[in-house]
């Protein structure tokens, strides 16, 4: 999701917790839908068709109510395309990984994307990483050993290294997406992915889709607004809060995982999850954390700059 630019005089910390923790509740209801909908029966592309195909004409009302269809042009198509490239190939990989794995260890791998963020910041844009989040990417891989018990586990190899790819994918489409909200606010950014989505993945319908029931077609329709809503509400979220203050209540889809897991699915979390999850998130705040301290730094120095 792209950062909201926020203007000082919206701050409402107490409003963007709950927006947030409301937007994370979206999405778990939204993965909780995913699974159901893959025990159906429908193939995982169809999933992710009508996941994009039910956002586009709700932001494309959102767009008219903000001031028409001219808010939604942009002057970097090709950004935009690769971003939907790797939009797509994440989604893929998360959908898969709460298709192939219980719900609270898809979404606990999922909360490793802040940790290859880490990595990929200092690998692909030379950042400085100190040894408070070099020691929390340890911290939280070494969770994610715990939980998945390699060679032994409860927790099919293949399922931990899709949804492993899937957080992945969305640290690597974070910096695409830091990017692009240079010039961009996320509605552009948002919709672009949606539509260019539907597009792609509409030509392989026909070669997946098959006949539905009520049911099934209610499950597609709440896939598509769950993660619409999730994503209205997180990206407003971020227009009454600093990321800082409400990035550590993703972490709340957890208890939504275990929820829906054992109310829907009648599974539990197992004792190796309950030891490693918090690991991998105490290691997501470490890094949430040191990042608040060092933007402030650089805040800071630079005005001490500009002021002479």
């Amino acid at each position: 999701m792209a950062p909201a630019t926020g203007n000082p005089s919206d701050d409402n910390p107490v409003l963007a917790l709950i927006l947030r923790i409301a937007g994370i509740a979206a999405f778990g209801t939204m993965a909780m839908f995913i699974k159901l909908a893959s025990e159906s029966g429908i193939h995982i592309v169809e999933i992710v068709f009508w996941r994009q195909a039910v956002s586009v004409p709700i932001l494309l009302g959102w767009a008219m109510l903000a001031g028409g269809l001219s808010t939604l042009r942009t002057a970097r198509p090709r950004s935009h395309a690769i971003r939907a490239g790797y939009g797509l190939v994440g989604m893929a990989f998360n959908f898969g990984g709460v298709i192939l794995l219980p719900l609270a260890e898809a979404t606990t791998f999922n909360f490793t994307s802040s940790i290859w963020a880490v990595i990929l910041s200092a690998t692909l844009l030379g950042e400085h990483v100190g040894k408070w989040r070099w020691s929390a990417v340890i911290a939280g891989f070494a969770g994610v050993l715990v939980i998945a018990q390699p060679g032994g586990g409860h927790v099919p190899l293949v399922g931990a290294l899709v949804a492993l790819g899937g957080a992945f994918m969305l640290a690597l489409i974070s910096i695409q997406i830091r990017d692009l909200s240079r010039t961009d606010k996320p509605m552009v950014i948002v919709f672009w992915f949606a539509f260019t989505s539907v597009v792609v993945t509409a030509p392989v319908l026909p070669f997946v889709a098959t006949e539905h029931t009520s049911t099934q077609w209610l499950i597609l329709l709440g896939i598509g607004l769950a993660g619409t809503a999730g994503q209205v509400l997180v990206t407003l979220a971020l227009r009454y809060g600093e990321v800082s203050s409400v990035i550590v209540m993703d972490y709340s889809g957890l208890i939504w995982a275990t929820l829906y897991g054992w109310l829907i699915f009648a599974t539990l979390p197992t004792v190796w999850t309950w030891l490693g999850a918090p690991l991998v998130v105490l290691a997501g705040i470490i890094i949430t954390w040191r990042e608040s301290i060092l933007r402030r730094r650089r805040l800071r120095d630079r005005h001490e700059v500009i002021g002479g």
